[in-house]
């Protein structure tokens, strides 16, 4: 199983970027995915995360609003977009995915939930 995310870069306050996660090895119906940003602590916080159906999302407060998961199934490809980035955004995005046990419907908001991860991609938001 591998998760190979892109698309982080330098961008100006008020941008966009478009983070991308190639999943191999997996189905992702079969799994819900996830978007995380590495904070100071080294801990990982949720940013976004989509149900194994597609058909539930959640956001954290910080990406409410401006930024939107998507998912490719035909490509294996997971999708963040990130609108009118703001400095507090900049870090290490990683995506990760989460192996269906009990309901398709299920958006798990937690770094240990998930099964996969892949290495992250740097986000720099400056002037």
């Amino acid at each position: 199983v591998q998760l190979q995310a892109s698309g982080g870069g330098l961008v100006q306050p008020g941008g966009s970027l478009r983070l991308s996660c190639q999943a191999s090895g997996i189905t992702l119906d079969y799994h819900a995915v996830g978007w995380f940003r590495q904070v100071a602590t080294n801990e990982r916080e949720i940013v976004a995360c989509m149900s194994s159906n597609g058909e539930n999302t959640y956001y954290s407060e910080r990406a409410k609003g401006r930024f939107t998961i998507s998912r490719d199934s035909a490509k294996g490809t997971v999708y963040l977009q990130m609108d009118n980035l703001k400095a507090e955004d900049a870090g290490d995005y990683y995506c990760a995915a989460d192996y269906t046990r009990h309901s398709t419907e299920y958006l798990p908001k937690w770094a240990s939930n998930y099964d996969y991860w892949g290495l992250g991609t740097l986000v720099t938001v400056s002037s």
